[in-house]
């Protein structure tokens, strides 16, 4: 996954396909086939302190360096009623030693309020972002500096982790990193260490995981008086556990482990489908979704 190809050298090998262009050379001889796009599509269910409470959706394509990560969540049962809570987010971008964003979206929506975020990157620094409705202005939050867009993973793209140089796999080295995320309105990292090797069995995916620890450290964006920013920064009870996608030097998580102040949060796969053809969490009708959205100027 090293390999670096740019976006529009690929876009333009594309089109010629497409059209059949090619050059004279080349039409005497036999072509290789070009290889399928390798893909992804897991289904978690949400559980929190022990009672399920929605599902969500993980589908990425992945070809050459190139990646796109389509994630989908609602809330069901009575938390559902109740709340009508379910977002949808897309991300792409290409990988090297880490994901590379170049652009990122989601919209959430419960019963009563919604938000969406657009933002435009290059090499992994934000060049727009957009907020609708705006952040209200909170004269406690700290201030979000220019440098703190430059760098940064989106939390879609922060799914793809792709293995150290060198190394397997499953590999313990490929839970030590440093995620540097920014969601168009906070900024954080989410810092992962090693803590085990486990063999796990779901519907799709037979084999091990890397469980990884994992930390937050707030760092622009958040109102550090909030209680909910001091637990979290304090919490010791956080992990996610990454399965290697067949076919490339990715990992993705199969599960999700927060400890909250109502309870554990748990986000487990219940199905792992990897196929030749992309499959996309914006198919399911209904659900909030940016995928198609450009912002201004763009």
């Amino acid at each position: 996954m090293r390999i670096t190809i740019p976006v529009k050298a690929v876009l333009a090998a594309g089109i010629a396909a497409v059209l059949g262009i090619a050059p004279p050379a080349a039409e005497a001889r036999p072509r290789p086939a070009k290889a399928a796009p390798a893909s992804l599509s897991v289904d978690y269910a949400i559980a929190l302190a022990g009672l399920r409470i929605g599902t969500a959706r993980l589908a990425g394509s992945f070809e050459r360096d190139a990646y796109r990560m389509d994630v989908s969540a609602t809330l069901t049962g009575l938390v559902g009623a109740i709340t009508g809570g379910q977002g949808s987010a897309r991300a792409t971008g290409t990988v090297g030693a880490g994901p590379l964003p170049n652009a990122f979206s989601i919209a959430t929506r419960t019963a009563s309020s919604g938000i969406a975020v657009r933002m435009a990157l290059a090499h992994g620094n934000v060049v727009q972002t957009e907020i609708t409705p705006p952040l209200v202005d909170m004269q406690d939050r700290v201030p979000v500096t220019a440098a703190d867009k430059r760098g940064i993973v989106d939390p879609a793209s922060a799914l793809v982790m792709p293995a150290r140089a060198g190394a397997a796999l499953t590999d313990p080295a490929n839970c030590d990193r440093t995620l540097p995320l920014f969601d168009g309105a906070t900024r954080f990292n989410v810092v992962l260490s090693y803590a085990e090797t486990r063999e796990v069995q779901k519907p799709g995916y037979a084999g091990p995981v890397l469980v990884c620890s994992a930390r937050y450290h707030a760092v622009a964006g958040h109102r550090p008086d909030r209680p909910g920013v001091k637990f979290m920064e304090d919490n010791r009870e956080i992990s996610v556990w990454l399965a290697p996608v067949e076919g490339t030097r990715l990992l993705v998580p199969l599960r999700i482990s927060v400890l909250t102040e109502i309870g554990t949060n748990i986000i487990e796969a219940t199905r792992w489908t990897r196929s030749g053809e992309a499959e996309t969490a914006d198919k399911a009708a209904g659900e909030p979704s940016l995928a198609q959205a450009s912002l201004p100027g763009q």
